[in-house]
This record gives structure tokens, C-alpha cells and sequence, in this order.
């Protein structure tokens, strides 16, 4: 058991005089806060909580039970909150902040990602919460990038700081875009999305806040790494994801009614479990990030995202 007031010490003393109660998940990451009424939360609460996701990675409350307009007023408390989703309707019944992922309507996230990596400013945080569980199945986990890629060998993190991916939105929502939204999405930073043109990150992301590197790839939305062979991109992208869900670097967690958990996209990667047969719905709000920079500093748009199997 630790306390949030402590890490507050070790970072600058964002705020003072706060104490949550802090149950590690694991050894790198993941954290159950107790103490805290979302509802009611202070301004200093608040503080220690957004200290606590970016020191914790994710972050587990539980007895919450509020309404959409109380979880969108939350987020607003923690950072800007953007859009639900680039180019998903979550339809009239839900605020146009929020997303919500039902299982009825192919809302599943059964593949390893990071949140909306494919426009060029991703969200920094997701603030997710469960609104009808299964009896069982449905479990998300979480892997921590940052403790992946300390945990690479040194030629491999050399290597991979040098290295520019291209991540894809099209081949996931770009159907759903042009045939159901009739080219017409949501706002997003301020511009209407009309398309989803694939956009460049670093496969090394250093983050804004800790100053610590994390590998920033995942199998839903990197399509391949600029600059090499088609093979070399397959074989490097394949190491990184293995190596980023190693057992070691992942905690898992079992849904209840009232739960909210916040993460951090800038340092982690999650994967939520199809294993269920009812109808799981979950409503999602994301926080405004900013470009990601790497250890090569920030990767414009300079010229168009290379495609598979460029190299310079």
C-alpha cells in the first residue's frame, strides 16, 4: 500500500496535503485508488489522480456509479476531452463525447492497441466504464510499453530509436466512413475528419510528462515501419509485439458494474477478451494528447507516409 500524496513529493509537488489509498496491480504498472468519490472529488483529489495515471499507467476505481453526463464531466476535470471517436456515431442516446463500444454492433477491441494511434494527435488518456456485463468473460488487459521497451536488449532499443512507423485508420474505419457516415466524421481537433490518411509516429514515443521512453506500436493501427523491406517491417513489428505482451508486462482486469479505469495511451497498449456470448457494453471518453515526439525529436508530416516496402 502506498499513497498518492508520496508520488506527488517525487514530481514537483503538484498539489499537497492529499492522500489516496494505492494497491499496485503489478509490478510496473496498474493501481486500484480507493478513497475517491468521482462524483465529489476535489480539486486537489483530482490533482493526485492525474499525477497517479501518468506514475501508475492505469488506474482502477471502483463503487463509481455515475451517469454519462457525471463521466464526461470527470474527463473535463483531468484534461480536454475530444470527440467519442474521429469517425464513429455512437448515436443521439450518448454525449458526442463519448464512445460507446456495444457488442451488438461490433463494438469489440479484441486485438492488441493503442487508442486512435492513427491521427496525428492521439489521446493522451482513456476513461472507460462498464454500462451491461456478461455473467463472465470480457476481461481488458493492459501492457506496459514503457516497461517493454526498457526491458529490450540495447541494440534492439538503439534500433528501434531510429525508427518511423506508418499507423493506418483506414483499414479499420475507413469503410465505416465512406459507406455508413457518408464521408462525413466528427470533429476532431477542431476539423471535421472527411478521410483517414495514414499518419507517421516514432516507434519510440518519449513521454511528455516522465520524460521515459515506451514503445509506441500496435497490431490494430501500425500498418508497417518506413524505410525497410516489407520483411524487415514484418519481422521487426512482430519482435516488438511479442516482446510488449510478454505475461511480465501485462495486468488484467475483471469487470463489475460501477468500475471506471483510466489509462495512459502515451505508456501502455490494451487488448479487451471476446470470450463472452451476452452483451457487453462500455462507454469510453478519451483526453486531448499532443504529437507524439520521439527520440529523434518530432516526426512532421513532412511528406506523405512511406508505403509498405519503401525504402530510403
Amino acid at each position: 500500500m502506498s499513497t498518492v500524496s508520496q508520488i506527488i513529493e517525487r514530481t514537483a509537488g503538484i498539489t499537497s496535503g492529499v492522500e489516496l489509498d494505492v494497491a499496485r496491480l503489478g509490478p510496473t504498472h496498474g493501481a486500484e485508488i480507493s478513497g475517491v468519490d468521482i462524483a465529489s472529488a476535489t480539486a486537489s483529489q483530482i490533482a493526485a489522480v492525474r499525477v497517479a495515471l501518468a506514475e501508475y499507467k492505469v488506474l482502477v476505481l471502483r463503487g463509481q456509479d455515475l451517469t454519462d453526463a457525471e463521466h464526461v464531466e470527470f474527463a473535463t476535470r483531468l484534461g480536454d476531452v475530444t470527440a467519442g471517436h474521429p469517425v464513429w456515431d455512437s448515436g443521439s442516446d450518448v454525449p458526442a463525447e463519448m464512445y460507446s463500444l456495444d457488442s451488438t454492433d461490433n463494438g469489440f477491441a479484441d486485438v492488441w492497441h493503442t487508442d486512435v494511434t492513427f491521427m496525428p494527435r492521439p489521446p493522451a488518456a482513456s476513461i472507460l466504464r462498464p454500462v451491461v456485463l456478461p455473467d463472465f468473460g470480457g476481461d481488458t488487459n493492459w501492457a506496459d510499453s514503457e516497461a517493454a521497451y526498457a526491458s529490450l536488449s540495447s541494440p534492439l532499443q538503439r534500433l528501434a530509436d531510429e525508427l518511423v512507423a506508418v499507423h493506418d485508420g483506414d483499414r479499420e474505419f475507413g469503410y465505416y466512413l465512406r459507406q455508413r457516415r457518408s464521408g462525413r466524421g466528427n470533429l476532431w481537433d477542431g476539423e471535421e475528419v472527411t478521410s483517414l490518411p495514414p499518419v507517421r509516429q516514432p516507434v519510440v514515443r518519449i513521454h511528455p510528462e516522465t520524460g521515459r521512453k515506451a514503445l509506441f506500436v500496435n497490431p490494430g493501427f501500425t500498418s508497417h515501419i518506413e524505410g525497410v523491406s516489407d520483411g524487415e517491417s514484418r519481422g521487426l513489428l512482430d519482435a516488438f509485439y511479442a516482446h510488449l505482451t510478454k505475461p511480465e508486462h501485462i495486468v488484467r482486469h475483471r469487470w463489475s458494474l460501477g468500475d471506471v479505469v483510466l489509462w495512459d495511451n502515451r505508456s501502455t497498449a490494451h487488448y479487451a477478451n471476446r470470450d463472452y456470448t451476452q452483451r457487453r457494453v462500455m462507454h469510453r471518453v478519451t483526453l486531448r494528447g499532443d504529437r507524439p515526439v520521439g527520440p529523434q525529436g518530432l516526426i512532421g508530416p513532412d511528406h506523405p507516409a512511406e508505403p509498405l516496402g519503401v525504402e530510403r
